[in-house]
């Protein structure tokens, strides 16, 4: 297949889930209102999940189909990296102060959470084969889904303690209006499946054509596509005021994402995932840890102003992280 016919259907890929990430977003607003649900929880829970299916089913048909572990690890990791890219453009975005000023503290709880799983990632890489295993499955696996499981517990009663300090009630809603959005949710859930299990084989293919590592194209390109969903739902969800719900899918998102890899773990029946991935993956999941460290003093600190009128500095230091390690990964080489 030529180059171009790869690009056009990369291309084809990324228009389908970006479709689906909107109408997701106005559904999960929706729902989140009938429901009485925390904005920043269905960011976090609803949305990260599903718009973290692409990352799910790339992954696992890199490792079951196409036998491309560095493809799911880069991946993953990746999208982890280009999500929290992604807040540079949410703070852009926010016209009067930097978006740390009006973020909700639960956020400090999802980035703790993906600070403590990345580093049983980069642990796990940089241990390889000496890691123990359990079947063919890495001992990091159980811990980082146990890892995911808490943190959607402690965020959802940390919102559900908030919330009723507040008094906040539902958005009453009828029987037939949210039937009618949970249909939408699961048809635009199925189209972001679809369009992510034919990303990898593409992916993969365009490797090849162009002569770039597969941990590149995993890491860089499609991550960015993968994580289309996540940006279609952000913007989404900062046209209807609810900045807590886009933060907390991309903070989410990145927690499904490690979480991926093990699911990914399990279906690798070659033994266990981590320890057959590329170095130049350690240095992915430091940059993650790095940008989820910057998001957490920027929340912590709340920056007034914007040094460079447009952004924070916590949002330069997000970008110029995630240049280096982009240039790491291509100059790897893997």
């Amino acid at each position: 297949m030529t180059q171009a016919w790869l690009l056009f259907q990369l291309a084809g890929c990324a228009v389908l889930i970006a479709r689906a990430g909107y109408v997701l977003s106005r559904s999960a607003d929706a729902l989140a209102g009938a429901y009485g649900w925390g904005r920043g929880w269905v960011g976090l829970a609803l949305l990260a999940t599903v718009t973290s299916l692409p990352e799910l089913a790339s992954g696992l048909s890199a490792v079951a189909i196409v036998g491309a572990p560095n493809l799911a690890i880069g991946n993953a990791l990746g999208a982890c990296v280009v999500n929290l890219l992604f807040l540079v453009v949410v703070d852009a975005l926010q016209r009067d102060q930097p978006m740390y000023r009006e973020a909700s503290a639960t956020h400090l709880l999802s980035a703790g959470f993906g600070v403590v799983m990345l580093g049983f990632v980069a642990m796990s890489l940089l241990t390889g084969t000496r890691a123990p295993i359990v079947l063919h499955i890495g001992i990091y696996s159980p811990i980082l889904l146990g890892l995911y499981l808490l943190a959607l517990k402690s965020v959802h009663g940390h919102e559900c303690e908030a919330m009723a300090a507040r008094a906040a009630a539902p958005t009453p809603a009828s029987a037939a209006q949210t039937r009618r959005e949970w249909r939408r949710f699961a048809l635009a859930a199925l189209v972001v499946l679809a369009a992510g299990a034919w990303l990898p084989e593409v992916a993969d293919d365009l490797a090849k054509a162009m002569g770039l590592s597969r941990s590149f194209v995993g890491t860089v390109l499609m991550a960015v596509v993968t994580t289309l969903p996540e940006m279609a739902v952000t913007l989404g969800a900062l046209r209807v005021g609810a900045l807590d719900m886009a933060i907390g899918n991309l903070l989410g998102s990145n927690l499904f994402n490690v979480m991926i890899l093990a699911l990914d773990d399990a279906f690798y029946v070659r033994g266990p995932l981590l320890a057959d991935a590329a170095p130049v993956h350690a240095g992915t999941a430091v940059s993650a840890l790095v940008m989820t460290g910057l998001v957490i003093i920027g929340l912590v600190m709340r920056p007034q102003g914007r040094p460079l009128r447009v952004l924070s500095w916590v949002s330069v230091a997000l970008a110029a992280t995630y240049a280096v390690n982009a240039a790491l990964v291509y100059l790897g080489g893997v």
